[in-house]
């Protein structure tokens, strides 16, 4: 190891320790450092270990929690940037707190959730053993461009790992189109027709014409957005059969699903322990991953039957009659929640909060794409919606164009203030909030009910 190498993990850690003491996180500034002083300090350490790196639009987080929990149950030592710092400044951070002064890793395995747009950066250094796409949506377009660009950022992400095994959306076209021009192995995984009730037509679509040829799609099924039995009329590109096959959702409830899954011609009764029809293609993707990480099938199945979800994902607080927090940030996610929400068959308050800042994406016209009218069909169990953020405004006018009863809309901007109010609530809460609103909502949170720092 270079003396430049030492100084730079060094610095790192000291940046870490400070940070941890003035509770500030130190999750990715103290690997931005550590990165200016030795730039090659990711590849040094990232050679020691096998690799299973995760990227997508949608998911991310919770297939990485997924895949994590699978490594945790069978006492394999793993490490993981578990609080979502996802750029190359917090994966360097995670690998140099995981080694000694002299660079040398202590874990043998590595679980990474990457940024669409980091992965140009991350692959060519981890060089991953294991790659999960989870989906391709619309998402930030003032950061990440066009759908088709993130494509391309991950395509040349990819370029720069040949050796990675690829464990692919097969219903996503966008996602799928990766397999053509890449020497990768590939892995398929997805939903097939009959497992989940299939729409008409996608609600909205990031993906109506084929990526190759054109011509608009034709599909035998849909399970949500663009993802489905996806196939061109005319040049003949479709969705390939998936290696990992989710062949009937047995129940869906409001706190989890039974799904079976086919995978070698066998087939495995499965329990994720989310619900959501969004964290069924994550518990796919994470099965796959876990069984060509060398785990086996079983691993992966005993993990997702125990798994708790990521900050913020799903996430449960003893807050009122039970909250739940859901992050939203893009039309396809936000229907999927809103999907959630009509299955509940209690009365609950709604608390959405929508923030513009650089985390979340400065254009919040999504809103409008996103389907808010499926709340007018909560009738009789919405009691209230409370709305909140720096645009909160904003979501107002929307939830009432949406068809919510003006009078059942309330602003409350102050988080604290917001939470004291629910703490008197018998009623269970949903939470939906974008990313940097959770982030300050989950603190206000976790302050008054207690739970975990965002990096634990």
């Amino acid at each position: 190891m270079t003396i430049r190498a030492f100084f730079a993990i060094l610095l790192c850690k000291l940046l870490r320790f400070v940070s941890r003491v003035l509770h500030r996180g130190g999750t990715a500034m103290p690997g931005r450092y550590a990165l200016k002083l030795c730039p090659d300090l990711l590849d040094r350490l990232a050679c020691q270990v096998s690799s299973v790196a995760i990227t997508g639009t949608n998911g991310k987080t919770t297939s990485a929690r997924m895949i994590e929990e699978a490594f945790r149950e069978q006492g394999l030592p793993y490490l993981t940037n578990r609080s979502g710092a996802n750029l190359i400044d917090g994966i360097t951070t995670e690998f140099v707190m995981n080694s000694s002064l002299f660079g040398k890793v202590k874990k043998d395995y590595a679980v990474i959730e990457c940024d669409e747009a980091a992965a140009r950066k991350v692959f060519p250094r981890l060089k991953p053993k294991v790659v999960v796409v989870t989906n391709l949506f619309r998402d930030q377009l003032d950061r990440y461009g066009e759908v088709t660009h993130t494509l391309e950022n991950i395509r040349e992400a990819l370029h720069g790992a040949p050796e990675a095994l690829l464990c692919l959306n097969a219903d996503c076209s966008l996602t799928a189109s990766l397999a053509g021009d890449l020497p990768n192995p590939v892995r398929w995984f997805g939903v097939e027709q009959g497992a989940a009730p299939s729409r008409e037509k996608p609600e909205i679509s990031d993906a109506t014409h084929c990526i190759r040829c054109k011509t608009e799609y034709e599909y035998d099924y849909i399970s949500y957005g663009h993802l489905g039995g996806f196939r061109c009329p005319k040049c003949g590109y479709r969705r390939h059969r998936a290696d990992y096959a989710v062949t009937d959702v047995v129940e869906q409830r409001p706190d989890g699903s039974d799904i079976v899954m086919e995978v070698g011609g066998e087939k495995h009764l499965i329990c994720v322990n989310l619900p959501a029809m969004y964290n069924i293609y994550n518990a796919a993707g994470a099965v796959a991953a876990v069984t060509e990480m060398g785990l086996g099938v079983q691993a992966a199945a005993d993990a997702l039957k125990g798994f708790r979800c990521g900050f913020g994902r799903m996430e449960r607080f003893d807050l009122a009659g039970g909250t739940r927090m859901m992050l939203v940030k893009n039309p396809a996610g936000c229907n999927q929640v809103i999907e959630y929400l009509q299955t509940i068959r209690e009365k609950f308050i709604l608390v959405i909060c929508l923030n513009d800042r650089a985390a979340d994406g400065r254009d919040i016209s999504w809103i409008w794409d996103a389907d808010f009218e499926g709340l007018s069909a909560l009738a009789g169990r919405l009691d209230q919606v409370i709305v909140s953020g720096d645009r909160a405004e904003d979501m107002r006018v929307r939830i009432k164009y949406a068809g919510v009863d003006d009078r059942c809309i309330r602003v409350e901007r102050d988080y604290e203030t917001l939470v004291r109010s629910l703490e008197q609530e018998t009623r269970p809460v949903c939470m939906m909030p974008t990313y940097t609103a959770m982030l300050e909502l989950r603190q206000t949170v976790i302050r008054h009910c207690g739970g975990e720092e965002f990096w634990e």
